[in-house]
């Protein structure tokens, strides 16, 4: 019997027009350009400014281009996935709001949470829809507003986040193209390490929460730096070994954009050089789940069909996983 494989074969993007570089943070806190390009890697970011925008926007303007790229009609997607840390609103998903205002009607659609691997755990779950054959047309966005969670007042975690979105269109395929294999983990006792205190179920919003500022993003950097490197890395290393993988037989490692320290130490552990592997964190920052479908945006034209590609990513939750993508056209 012949497999049915799910291929990206089309992607768009939409980014902020408003740029907060490094200078101008510095002038918020307590940081330099220095520090932040050492420690992180990190040169500007991208910010959505303007009354009630929020991620649907960005997702729908992200779906928009690509309909424009791929010639897809609203009318043809038959399933919407959104990864989002950053949803407008508890209710409704967003994946909701992003179909309506991109003219989708006959799909249905939901959100994925899973913080900086959203991309990848979305991916495999839209790729599952594809191989059963009954769906052809599988949109994936991801929309984040970062800014949103992120305390200006922080110096540890306000230079990391941007904000951006992303979108692709899965469709099935009987070549050997698309999702190959993935590898998917998740650790929750990792929570208390990276997570947002407030505005949920256990301690839902209040004056008190507000004034203590527990409504933004709270990490333990170098807890989550090394977590983020070991297995990272390892996971990546298992996907290439799984698939009898060598270096020389990868074009493209996509690494989730979170720290420059991370994204060199993955390409050390796999044996790549630094040509073949993806990076454009000194322009974006970490637009969470956005940022390895970035990459592969900025990149489209130089990738081939054919191409073998090892997407990584590690996120809170933890979250963590890797794709082994085979890329399905030319540009």
């Amino acid at each position: 019997m012949t497999k049915i494989r799910a291929a990206i074969t089309g992607i768009g993007a939409a980014i902020p027009e408003y740029i907060l570089t490094n200078d101008e943070l510095s002038r918020m806190v307590d940081t330099t350009d220095e520090w932040i390009m050492q420690r992180i890697g990190i040169k500007e970011r991208r910010i959505l400014k303007g009354e009630g925008k929020g991620a649907s926007d960005l997702g729908a303007d992200a779906v928009k281009q690509l309909f424009h790229k791929t010639g897809l009609k609203p009318e043809e997607v038959q399933l919407l996935i959104c990864a989002t840390l950053t949803p407008d609103h508890p209710l409704p998903a967003t994946a909701n709001i992003i179909s309506d205002k991109a003219g989708i009607k006959n799909a249905w659609s939901f959100d994925v949470s899973a913080a900086c691997s959203g991309f990848i755990y979305a991916l495999e779950i839209a790729a599952k829809f594809v191989e059963s054959g009954e769906y052809k047309k599988v949109v994936v966005v991801t929309a984040e507003k970062m800014s949103a969670i992120t305390n200006y007042s922080d110096r540890t975690t306000c230079p990391l986040f941007g904000d951006a979105a992303t979108a692709v269109l899965l469709e099935p395929t009987i070549e050997k193209v698309g999702v190959i294999d993935h590898i998917l983990r998740s650790d929750g006792a990792g929570r208390q390490y990276l997570h947002i205190k407030a505005g949920g179920s256990v301690k839902p919003a209040s004056h008190e929460s507000v004034d203590n500022m527990e409504h933004f993003v709270y990490q333990e950097g170098q807890t989550v730096f090394k977590h983020a490197v070991s297995r990272m890395s390892d996971v990546a290393v298992e996907i290439m070994e799984r698939n009898n993988l060598k270096s020389d037989d990868i074009s493209w490692l996509v690494p989730h954009q979170a720290n420059m320290r991370i994204i060199e130490a993955t390409g050390r552990r796999m044996n790549l050089p630094s040509e073949k592997v993806m990076v454009n964190i000194q322009k974006y920052g970490n637009t969470t789940a956005s940022t390895i479908p970035l990459c592969l945006c900025e990149w489209e034209k130089q990738l081939k069909k054919g191409d073998n590609l090892v997407l990584v990513a590690f996120g809170g939750g933890f979250t963590w996983g890797a794709i082994f993508l085979k890329w399905a056209y030319n540009s």
